[in-house]
C-alpha cells in the first residue's frame, strides 16, 4: 500500500525537538513508557472479551515481548493486545497527546528539577515520544484486534512522519527504536545490553501483570536459547506488607497515575469476612494539573481476582477523594461487571464507605504523627476535600476533624475548628469567618476592623468552596458559624465604652439621615444603618444574615443557575468625621442635591472596599471628578 507524509502540529514539533535533544537525566524512563502502553494494551483487550466486545481475537499467551537486534542497534517493544486502527493512529500518534502537548510545554519549562522533567513524559501521555530520546528512527506497526488490515507509522523526528496499511500484522502494537549510539557523557545507554534492560524492567514495571519476556539477542554474537520472563508479576497489594519495598510501592503508584514522584502516602487495607478484598491507595505528593476540570479522569482501578476490569472506577471514591489513585482487588465480584451494576451493588458500596473513612483516618494519623505531610497534604489538597462537607454529611465531622484554615491569630500556623474553639473569647458566641480572594484582600477589609480592635480571632477563607460549605455545616459543637460580613455583629457594648444609653443617643441623632439615604440609595440597598463593625471606615456593605454573598451568587450564575440579586445594607461608622459631617449637613441644609450625590459616593466607595465595583463606573468617575475640581 502507498505510504503519505503528514507534517506534525507546531507544538508536536517542539515536543520532539526536547526529545531529540533531550536534557533528561533519566533516559531509562522511555522503555518503562512503553512497557505501560503495551499492558495498557492488554488490559484493554482482556476487557473487550469479558465483554463480548472482541470477537474472534487471539487471546492465547497474552504478554509483552522485548526483543533486542545488536548488530542492527534496534530494540523492539510488541504486545498481542487491543491493538489500534489506522484511524486511531492517525487521531492518537499523528497528533501527540492531544490536548495535553501544550500543557506539557509549559509545565517542562517551569520545572526545574530534572527528575521532575523525567516524570513529566508520562504524566501528559506522551510516554510514546520517549523513544526519540534513545532512536534516530521509531517504528510502530498496529492492527486492532478483529481487524484484518494493519497499519504502519515512521518518524525520524524530524517534522514529519508517514503512515501506511499494511496487510501482513500481527494482532497488537510493536515499536520498533532504531537506537543512537551509546553515549555516556550524555547518559545514553547501550540499550542493545540485556542487562541493562533487565534491569530496567525489574525497577519499574516488576509488578506488571502480564509476563514481559525478553527474546534472545541477534546479530552481533547475540545469545540464544528460550525467551526469559523478566518480572515476577506479582500483585503487590496481595502480598504481605513486610515483602514489599517502599520502592515497589512507589513505582507501582507511578504506573498507575502517571506521577513521576513519590506518593505523599500508602494506604493498605484488607477486608474479610463475608465480603474479601484488598485496597492499595496512595495519596500524590501534589495536586495534578486538571483536578477541577469536568473531564479529570478519577477513581481507581478495579480488580476481580487479579483481573484488570476497569482502569477509573468512580464508585469506589466519592468525589472528593478524586486525586487518590490505587488498586482495590474484590474477590466476589462478576468479571463482567458494568459501570451501571457498580452502581446498585450493595459490596461496592460498602467499600465505598469502608475506603473513604480509611482515607480520612489516615490523614488524621499525619495530623499528628507527621505534621509536615499533613501542611502539604491540605495545601495541595484541602480545596477538593471540603467539597466533601457540602455532599458528605455522612464523613462530615470527619472532615471538619482534619480541615485546617488561615487565621488572624497566626501569620503562618494554621488552626482546626477545635482550636479556635478552645480559644474563643468567654461570651463569644460563633465562630467568626470571612470569605475573600486572598488573605490580604479579607485582613483589609473595613469588616475587620471592630474584630481586629477587640483581638477576636477569625478565620480567613480563600477558596471558592468555602462560600458553600459553611452555610452547609452552620455550626461546629454548637458554636454558629458566622460570616463578619453578613447580619449585625454584637461584640460587647461595655467593652467598647459605648452603652445602651449611647447607642440609643446615636440612633436618634443619625435617624433622619439614615431614612432619607434608605430611600434614595433604595434601589441598590436594602437599608442604612450605623455599624457595630467599623472603628477606622466611613461605611461598608453587608449581606442580611440569610442572603447569598456576592461572591455565591456569581458562582450560581457561572454554573448556569439564575438567582436574584440581592440587596445589601449599607452600614455608616457613626464615629467617622465623615460621617458626622454629612449627618450634620442634612440637618442644616433644606437642598440636599450635593447630599445625594455624596451618599451614592459613600456607597460606591464602600462596595469599592470590598473588592467590588460601583453599579455605574463612569458616573462614580464623574462624581469623583467634580468634587476634586470643587477642592482645588
Amino acid at each position: 500500500m502507498p505510504s503519505e507524509t503528514f507534517e506534525f502540529q507546531v507544538e508536536a514539533r517542539q515536543l520532539l525537538q526536547l526529545m531529540i535533544h533531550s536534557v533528561y537525566s533519566n533516559k531509562d524512563v522511555f522503555l518503562r513508557e512503553l512497557v505501560s502502553n503495551a499492558s495498557d494494551a492488554l488490559d484493554k483487550l482482556r476487557l473487550a472479551a469479558l465483554r463480548d466486545d472482541a470477537p474472534d481475537v487471539d487471546m492465547t499467551d497474552l504478554h509483552i515481548e522485548i526483543d533486542i537486534d545488536k548488530e542492527a542497534r534496534t530494540l523492539t517493544v510488541r504486545d498481542n493486545g487491543i491493538g489500534m486502527s489506522y484511524d486511531e493512529v492517525t487521531r492518537l500518534i499523528g497528533t501527540i497527546a492531544n490536548s495535553g502537548t501544550a500543557k506539557f510545554l509549559q509545565e517542562l519549562r517551569e520545572t526545574k528539577d530534572a527528575a521532575g522533567a523525567d516524570g513529566l513524559i508520562g504524566q501528559f501521555g506522551v510516554g510514546f515520544y520517549s523513544g526519540f530520546m534513545v532512536a534516530d528512527e521509531v517504528t510502530l506497526v498496529t492492527r486492532r484486534a478483529g481487524e484484518t488490515q494493519g497499519t504502519r507509522w515512521t518518524s525520524r523526528g524530524e517534522g514529519t512522519y508517514t503512515l501506511e496499511k499494511v496487510d501482513e500484522a500481527p494482532q497488537g502494537t510493536s515499536v520498533t527504536l532504531h537506537l543512537k549510539p551509546a553515549d555516556s557523557e550524555n547518559q545514553l545507554h547501550d540499550y542493545t545490553s540485556a542487562w541493562k534492560v533487565k534491569e530496567i524492567v525489574k525497577r519499574y514495571s516488576d509488578f506488571i501483570t502480564w509476563p514481559i519476556r525478553l527474546v534472545p539477542a541477534t546479530g552481533g554474537g547475540g545469545d540464544s536459547g528460550e525467551a526469559e520472563t523478566l518480572n515476577s508479576m506479582k500483585a503487590l497489594w496481595a502480598r504481605p506488607r513486610e515483602e514489599v519495598s517502599d520502592d515497589e510501592y512507589h513505582e507501582l503508584y507511578k504506573h498507575i497515575s502517571h506521577d513521576w514522584r513519590d506518593p505523599l502516602e500508602t494506604i493498605r487495607l484488607q477486608a474479610e469476612g463475608t465480603f474479601e478484598y484488598q485496597a492499595l491507595l496512595f495519596v500524590p505528593a501534589h495536586a495534578p494539573h486538571d483536578l477541577f476540570t469536568q473531564g479529570y479522569q478519577r477513581g481507581v482501578q478495579l480488580y476481580v481476582k487479579r483481573v484488570f476490569i476497569m482502569d477509573d472506577c468512580d464508585e469506589l471514591l466519592p468525589p472528593y477523594l478524586r486525586f487518590v489513585k490505587g488498586v482495590v482487588d474484590a474477590q466476589d465480584l462478576s468479571l463482567n461487571v458494568s459501570r451501571e451494576i457498580l452502581q446498585q451493588d450493595r459490596h461496592i458500596r460498602m467499600m465505598r464507605r469502608r475506603l473513604t473513612k480509611k482515607v480520612l483516618s489516615t490523614v488524621k494519623d499525619l495530623m499528628s504523627s507527621a505534621p509536615e505531610r499533613y501542611t502539604t497534604f491540605w495545601r495541595e489538597f484541602g480545596p477538593v476535600l471540603k467539597e466533601g462537607l457540602v455532599t458528605d454529611s455522612e464523613n462530615r465531622d470527619a472532615i471538619l476533624a482534619v480541615a485546617s484554615f488561615a487565621s488572624t491569630r497566626d501569620a503562618e500556623e494554621p488552626t482546626t475548628l477545635g482550636q479556635y474553639v478552645e480559644r474563643m473569647k468567654d461570651g463569644q458566641d460563633g465562630i467568626y469567618f470571612m470569605t475573600g480572594e486572598s488573605r490580604q484582600a479579607i485582613e483589609n477589609s473595613p469588616h475587620m476592623e471592630a474584630f481586629r480592635a477587640k483581638g477576636v480571632e477569625v478565620l480567613l477563607l480563600t477558596d471558592p468552596v468555602d462560600e458553600v460549605w459553611v452555610d452547609a455545616v452552620g455550626e461546629y459543637e454548637g458554636k454558629r458559624l458566622r460570616s463578619v460580613a453578613k447580619g449585625e455583629i454584637d461584640l460587647g457594648g461595655e467593652e467598647d465604652g459605648k452603652d445602651g444609653a449611647e447607642k440609643e443617643r446615636q440612633s436618634e441623632e443619625y435617624a433622619g439621615l439614615l431614612g432619607w439615604m434608605t430611600e434614595h440609595l433604595g434601589e441598590d440597598v436594602k437599608e442604612v444603618r450605623l455599624s457595630s463593625r467599623l472603628t477606622v471606615s466611613p461605611a461598608c456593605v453587608v449581606s442580611d444574615a440569610h442572603d447569598l454573598t456576592p461572591a455565591l451568587e456569581n458562582m450560581y450564575r457561572a454554573m448556569g443557575q439564575e438567582v436574584p440579586r440581592s440587596k445589601r445594607i449599607l452600614e455608616l461608622n457613626p464615629e467617622h468625621q465623615l460621617v458626622k459631617t454629612l449627618n450634620r449637613a442634612y440637618t442644616e441644609r433644606e437642598d440636599r442635591t450635593e447630599l445625594t450625590e455624596t451618599a451614592e459616593l459613600l456607597h460606591a466607595l464602600a462596595v469599592l472596599s470590598e473588592g467590588g465595583r460601583p453599579k455605574e463606573p463612569a458616573r462614580f468617575v464623574k462624581l469623583v471628578a467634580d468634587r476634586m475640581e470643587r477642592t482645588l
